[in-house]
């Protein structure tokens, strides 16, 4: 991040996994006992929300001014006060994570006492929308509807989604996750009254084909891959069959299918859902290898256990149809689906492993990752979820299913997903 000429940053949940101390020695730099020194960040960190309970003030600085041409833009940062739930007891032992929008709102307020006009939040909170900005949803929005109309840009995260959305006249994206894609915001600043009159952005992909890499940053990437190689060329299992994310007519897959069954089997839940989008890769027959799952399932996304009714199950189900075509890989359940049938309507008959229908007013655990849970991919009805709670990376779950088969084991369609024929 040094290297790429960050400005300004805040945290997000995971920057507590090793408590207060070691976030506070990643940002001003520090000993480590196993990884040596290290010098810091070269740009500031702020979090407004992130309370030290003994002295009552944030850990890190709550906003920063930058003059840009002249012009004063103010940045907030802020990070989801469910953090204490989703981290463990020692990382953010001592601390408070207050209210977003009352942290913002106090600290629009100090900024309009100095001048400020520009103001732009940073905000590890979730949030989703269309493509064109339709249907946004998630905490974002509820952040965008209450915090002071000073603010005009608001920067997410949280659930590695898609966001572009205008709400509220305040300009919300998010780009994904891990350096998929970076949020292109353009402003205009009227130098009279110091506030931003237009803005707009774009979320751009860093594909890299084609792209000839940056000797320096190349450099770089080959030392550290040479730290990890033998973590990556571990070997995890053994398969003798293709483990292929190509979907059938049906829009099922065999890799889909395991996928699904190894987060049901971690969260101990009725039911799993997992979006093909996040299947990245097939895995070959012979040695599995660490490398091969991480290429397979690439995003770290939190696990997510929740409850749904059957009536939820089904109307998600639904959602599959709209714009586009994304049918989930499933576990736990079997339907069919009629592909003349009306959008909203398409999906038949759902059934439970010991084939009896399933209860639209019965509530079912589900499992997720934290993509879907927060309604990626347009699939909504995971928002209207209930009793949520974070659980292991999607990517430890597939590795310790897959080290747990038989060596060697096979996989294959048991028609889960079925299409009505005619």
């Amino acid at each position: 991040m040094n290297k790429l000429g960050f400005d300004i940053g805040t945290v997000g949940n995971h920057e507590f996994d090793e408590g207060v101390k070691e976030l506070l020695r990643l940002i001003n730099g520090g000993t480590h006992e196993e990884t040596g020194n290290f010098a810091g960040a070269d740009f500031p960190w702020v979090a407004a929300n992130v309370i030290d309970q003994k002295t009552g003030e944030s850990i890190l600085p709550p906003y920063k001014i930058f003059k840009v041409n002249g012009m004063d833009i103010g940045f907030i940062g802020v990070v989801t006060t469910e953090t204490p739930t989703i981290v463990v007891p020692s990382g953010v032992e001592g601390l408070t994570f207050s209210d977003e929008v009352e942290a913002i709102n106090r600290n629009v307020a100090e900024l309009k006492k100095q001048g400020v006009r520009s103001i732009v939040v940073l905000a590890h909170n979730p949030g989703t929308s269309g493509v064109n900005g339709e249907n946004p949803t998630g905490m974002l929005v509820d952040i965008a509807n209450k915090v002071d109309d000073e603010v005009d840009i608001i920067f997410g995260g949280h659930n590695h989604a898609y966001m572009n959305a205008t709400i509220d006249n305040k300009l919300v994206v998010q780009s994904y996750s891990y350096g998929t894609a970076f949020s292109d915001v353009d402003i205009e600043i009227d130098s009279k009254t110091k506030d931003i009159v237009t803005k707009r952005a774009e979320i751009v992909t860093t594909f890299q084909e084609g792209i000839k890499p940056d000797p320096e940053i190349a450099g770089m990437v080959a030392k550290y891959e040479a730290t990890v190689e033998p973590i990556v060329n571990r070997v995890i299992g053994t398969t003798s069959v293709n483990l292929t994310a190509l979907r059938n007519d049906n829009g099922e897959s065999i890799l889909g299918d395991l996928i699904a069954d190894a987060q049901r089997q971690a969260l101990k839940t009725d039911i799993a859902f997992m979006n093909p989008g996040g299947i990245r890769a097939d895995i070959n027959p012979g040695d599995i290898t660490w490398g091969e799952i991480y290429t397979v399932q690439p995003f770290n996304n939190d696990m997510v256990q929740m409850t749904m009714t059957g009536q939820q199950i089904r109307d998600v189900l639904n959602q599959q149809w709209g714009t586009k075509t994304t049918i989930l890989q499933i576990s736990g359940f079997t339907y069919t689906w009629d592909e003349n049938a009306p959008n909203g309507q398409k999906v038949v008959n759902i059934l439970l492993p010991d084939g009896t229908q399933i209860d639209p007013n019965k509530t079912y655990t589900v499992a997720a990752n934290i993509f879907l849970a927060g309604g990626g991919d347009d699939f909504t009805v995971f928002t209207k979820a209930q009793n949520k709670v974070i659980g292991p990376v999607d990517l430890d779950v597939l590795v310790d299913f897959i080290a747990a088969q038989p060596k060697p084991f096979t996989y294959e369609i048991v028609n889960r997903i079925q299409k009505v024929r005619y």
